[in-house]
């Protein structure tokens, strides 16, 4: 019995996650990713019209459920909104402890298509971080933090660096450090408001 097209599609999507993130896009052949997937090239062809839309999509199904993440921890850490952000940090320390984890799958196939910047999957990368850097902004901004943008970008930095240093030297006290970093910066931009308060 033939499975319905959108489960194909989801099916040959997922072996190709699996695939891409431990190997990397580059190093994986279509030939491959039908073998992971069970199906024909044939019909992998069919669904995805080459290897470059098949990588867009897999970073595609990666951004909501990331996104998510993020928010999850933030809405279930404790505290002011300092070490609610360094939750963040702590939380993916903790993922980067896994013998699995390779990284941040959005930094990793940038760097992989460096030379190709008009790339579909490249401009879904820059989209998911984009939409987490507007969320940390509407969040500093709900706070009455001054510069909201600018110290929602501090924290992007913050944290794709992390990522690329705890990837370098294997370990995960680096993303610890920049949590500690973040929570500094945003409880100085909350220590600001203070004497305003008081005046109010």
């Amino acid at each position: 019995m033939t499975a319905p097209p959108r489960q194909t599609r989801e099916s040959i999507i997922s072996a190709a996650a699996k695939l891409f993130y431990d190997e990397g896009i580059r190093r994986v052949s279509v030939d491959a990713i039908a073998d992971e997937a069970g199906i024909t090239k044939r019909t992998l062809y069919y669904h995805f019209e080459s290897k470059d839309d098949l990588v867009a999509a897999y970073l595609e199904q990666r951004d909501q459920p990331s996104f998510a993440r993020f928010q999850q921890w933030f809405a279930e850490a404790e505290g002011p909104l300092p070490e609610r952000i360094r939750t963040i940090f702590i939380r993916l320390a903790a993922f980067a402890r896994h013998p699995k984890w390779k990284g941040c799958g959005f930094l990793r196939t940038s760097a992989e298509l460096a030379n190709m910047p008009g790339h579909p999957a490249i401009k879904i990368g820059a989209a998911h971080k984009r939409r987490v850097e507007d969320w940390l902004a509407g969040l500093f901004e709900a706070e009455g933090l001054g510069e909201p943008r600018m110290l929602a970008r501090q924290i992007i930095l913050l944290l794709d660096g992390a990522f690329a240093v705890v990837l370098l030297n294997r370990d995960p006290g680096y993303m610890e450090t920049a949590g500690d970093a973040a929570a500094t910066l945003v409880g100085a931009a909350s220590s600001r408001l203070q004497p305003a308060a008081a005046g109010a």
